[in-house]
């Protein structure tokens, strides 16, 4: 700044309105380095006089301002500190203002650091280059302390947009735990002082060590956060590193990194660091469950608790509930998604084992329809859980523990389930459904058409047939589930008796309109007389029966935009959709062991193209079948689950059939007769495997099959999807389920405290889950709290069972008794804030003592 700029700027001062009380202006320059002592006496302001404080005249200046001259206005010039010693002039600079034309004077001036803390200033003097301070500047500062300050410099330091001592620390620990390869910490020993962050990680945190560090503060930091969910006495191997005060504080800065949509990855692997550290599996490892259930600061939590659940199963230990419940606590805790898969094997392999306890008698021998009756009701769920425990395994192949899992689910699934299930439904349909393949009270594959497809063409309604091939029943239980959660149609479920042999080409050609189906010498199937393989001629048979009508690939109508579908289906009264995810996958040897990831893929498939039938189309009617099942087992099979195929003429021969004009007695082998199934003018004869027995041929795999009498194989699913459109009578808006504070009282008095929850309705039909996070807010919407997660999916009519008790802790800093904080309980899927509920915060003597 040069003396013209000095000038300039001292003139417009001196031409400011006078202030109340005020009757001139007297301005003191202070120019310590004496940088413009040479030209004061030629310094010339107009109606301003100017005098220089020497080191003999302090009294003679006062007396010059307060009796020879009390009008005038003055700038005095002083080049010594006019704060130390005793000094004449310290009333009349009190009321007077105060100048520096040094570069420390003007970044405060230009800051709007109050002169007072000019010492502070000085001492980060280095700190404060163009880029530093253009950087502080940004940050809008509306008053200055020395702390504010010196959090302002940490702040720029670490390149953060907003000052925040939390995330500035945060930073520093992203960076690196080691104290000389951290750059933030360098910086900090370049520009700022590094005894001073210190002392403010001991006021925010409570850490004070003789040797400080990085690496230990994180750790301090971690197991004070941890001994929040695990008592003391638990961790007084660790006593060191749990703070005595601010606790809170430490697991608020946990919960937030931990929470936070990108940082998280640096602390999952920082505390893995810590957890080897201080020998967490040898604490862990001596605790009982239930002390260490809730723990959600290291990873090995949910290893420790998964590592009991399978020991409990291993030691038949049957206590299922606490499995299952203490799976669903884990789904909201920081490390589940990391250990997802093996927690959803686990828990599938927990219900294949509840189903067996169940069933511990084993699965009775009963008449054919009682047999099929309980499929329906209950036993197709094993199917589910083997397929679901094979998805989650598919994702973690190579854990030990998925593996030792493996063992037990196919102990149970395959020798058990499958081998009673299988032999007992054999036998109920060799000796009641061989010569008449009917089941009383069940509709037969073959009359699809005629019962549901053809009444509703005949009164003009528009029909959607979609034909999903291999879409077993227990597959199309979870499609229904689906649909009726995610639209506001109204779907139900049905099964049908699938035919024999339950394959393909018979299948589909049962589905079409027909007056009678046939095999031709070469069992080809006829519908009317016509070849009904392949698409084409499919095309042909329904647009003879209803000539308005079209069919073709789910794929080519996925392919379509809104407009061609709309174009294509223009004028079409009935529509079939073929599809056949799970079959092009199961049906190869090759693919075979990707089935279930098929089925998967299979219902967000045909979910979407119901979707486009609704949405796009304004389908109302839409039904849902396949042409068969499936049987499908992963591990390898024994010699003894296959046969050789018998020395009799044959037409044709797969893994699970065989088709011959030749009808004779063989053993372990089901004789079908066909004249229930098709006209049957060749007098042809099916074979079919008892249980789930493969021939020995070559080609095609062998753990996926089908084209037997299996329940897996002819329980066909038929689902009658009905869009309903908002407005109607009848329509059900899709909703989330409430999950709303229980909690009367609005006064919290501990950093430490707990609120109830409610989820108040239970998860059916329309009504589906809903994820929120709960936490506490002030009124600017900074989090003051952890976080909690609630997973609304609760099922049950039991309120009880649908409440929530979550643990909070505050942030300890003061609060404002008279000001509102808020309870935020905010949806996890769309970030809209649900509830926002005042509170007030009254802590009193802050105590970390949770009574």
């Amino acid at each position: 700044m040069n003396i013209d700029q000095i000038v300039a700027t001292l003139t417009a001062t001196f031409q400011e309105p006078l202030n109340d009380g005020e009757h001139r202006k007297i301005i003191f320059w202070v120019d310590k380095e004496r940088e413009f002592f040479d030209e004061i006496n030629n310094l010339s302001i107009k109606d301003v006089k100017v005098h220089l404080i020497t080191e003999n005249n302090n009294f003679y200046t006062k007396f010059l301002l307060e009796e020879e001259d009390p009008t005038s206005h003055y700038l005095i010039y002083t080049y010594n500190d006019l704060t130390v010693g005793e000094n004449w002039l310290t009333d009349t600079i009190y009321y007077s203002k105060t100048f520096f034309a040094d570069k420390i004077s003007l970044l405060m001036d230009d800051l709007g650091i109050d002169p007072s803390l000019r010492s502070v200033v000085k001492k980060y003097e280095k700190f404060f280059n163009k880029k530093h301070t253009q950087k502080f500047k940004s940050y809008g500062m509306e008053s200055y302390t020395e702390e504010a300050i010196e959090l302002g410099i940490m702040t720029v330091l670490c390149n953060l947009k907003t000052v925040n001592f939390e995330e500035a620390l945060k930073t520093i620990l992203k960076e690196s735990l080691s104290n000389q390869d951290n750059k933030y910490f360098s910086l900090m020993e370049k520009y700022f002082d590094i005894q001073v962050f210190w002392k403010f990680v001991l006021n925010v945190y409570g850490y004070d060590r003789e040797d400080k560090s990085l690496k230990t503060l994180f750790m301090y930091l971690t197991v004070t956060a941890l001994s929040h969910s695990i008592e003391e006495n638990f961790l007084s191997n660790i006593k060191g590193f749990i703070a005595t005060r601010n606790k809170s504080n430490a697991l608020v800065f946990i919960d937030h990194w931990m929470h936070h949509m990108t940082d998280y990855v640096i602390y999952d692997e920082l505390s893995e660091m810590v957890e080897q550290e201080i020998k967490l599996t040898d604490i862990v490892n001596k605790l009982p469950i239930a002390a260490f259930k809730n723990a959600d600061t290291f990873p090995y939590f949910d290893k420790a608790v998964i590592i009991y659940i399978v020991n409990s199963l291993e030691a038949s230990h049957e206590d299922f509930d606490e499995y299952v419940n203490l799976i669903n606590l884990r789904r909201v805790k920081h490390f589940y998604e990391k250990f997802q898969f093996i927690y959803e094997a686990l828990f599938y392999t927990v219900k294949i084992q509840e189903f067996h306890k169940k069933h511990s008698l084993g699965i009775p021998k009963a008449p054919a329809i009682d047999i099929w009756n309980n499929y329906i009701n209950e036993y197709h769920l094993m199917d589910t859980y083997y397929r679901k425990f094979y998805v989650a395994y598919d994702n973690m192949p190579n854990s030990e523990i998925v593996k030792k899992l493996k063992t037990m689910v196919e102990n149970l699934y395959t020798n058990w389930y499958m081998g009673d299930l299988s032999s007992h439904w054999s036998h109920s349909v060799e000796s009641q459904l061989k010569d008449g393949w009917a089941l009383p009270g069940v509709i037969n594959q073959q009359d699809f058409f005629k019962r549901y497809v053809r009444p509703r063409i005949n009164k003009g309604e528009r029909i959607f047939v979609i034909i999903s091939d291999a879409l077993r029943y227990e597959v199309g239980v979870e499609l229904e589930d689906k649909l009726n959660a995610e639209t506001i149609g109204s779907c139900e479920i049905e099964p049908l008796l699938g035919v024999v042999p339950s394959v393909t080409k018979l299948g589909m050609a049962s589905l079409l309109p027909h007056k009678e189906i046939d095999f031709d010498p070469n069992a080809r199937v006829l519908v009317d007389g016509k070849s009904s393989i392949g698409l084409e001629n499919r095309i042909g048979i329904i647009e003879s029966s209803v000539p308005d009508s079209v069919a073709l690939h789910a794929q080519e109508m996925l392919s379509m935009n809104k407009a061609g579908r709309r174009e294509y289906f223009k004028g079409k009264k009935l529509i079939y959709i073929y599809h056949d995810t799970i079959d092009a996958m199961g049906d190869k040897t090759s693919t075979e062991i990707y089935t279930f990831s098929a089925v998967e893929r299979a219902i967000d498939e045909i979910s979407t193209l119901v979707k486009i039938i609704r949405d796009d189309l304004s389908g109302t009617n839409i039904y849902i079948t396949a042409d068969h099942g499936f049987v499908y087992q992963r591990e390898a099979l024994e010699e003894s689950d296959k046969m050789e195929k018998e020395d009799l003429p044959i037409i044709e021969v797969k893994r699970r059939y065989i088709l011959s004009k030749v009808r004779q007695a063989m053993d372990g082998i089901l004789t079908f007769n066909m004249d229930s199934i098709i006209k049957n003018e060749e007098q042809i004869t099916a074979y079919v495997p008892k249980a789930t027995i493969r021939f020995k041929i070559q080609g095609s795999g062998v753990n996926f099959v089908h084209g037997g009498a299996s329940l897996q194989e002819v329980v066909v699913p038929l689902i009658k999807y009905k869009n309903i459109r908002k407005g109607q009578a009848n329509s059900r808006e899709i909703i989330k389920v409430d999950i709303k504070l229980t909690d009367t009282t609005r006064k919290i008095t501990n950093s430490l405290f707990h609120l109830s929850f409610f989820q108040t309705e239970k998860v059916e039909d329309k009504v589906i889950p809903r994820s929120v996070i709960i936490y506490m807010a002030d009124e600017g919407g900074a989090v003051i709290s952890n976080e909690e997660v609630i997973i609304g999916d609760r099922t049950s009519d039991n309120p009880a069972d649908r409440t929530y008790k979550l643990r909070f802790a505050l942030r300890t800093i003061t609060y404002d008794k008279n000001k509102s904080y808020y309870l935020n309980i905010k949806d996890e899927e769309t970030g809209v804030v649900l509830d926002k509920i005042p509170f007030t915060i009254n802590l009193g003597i802050v105590s970390d003592f949770d009574f």
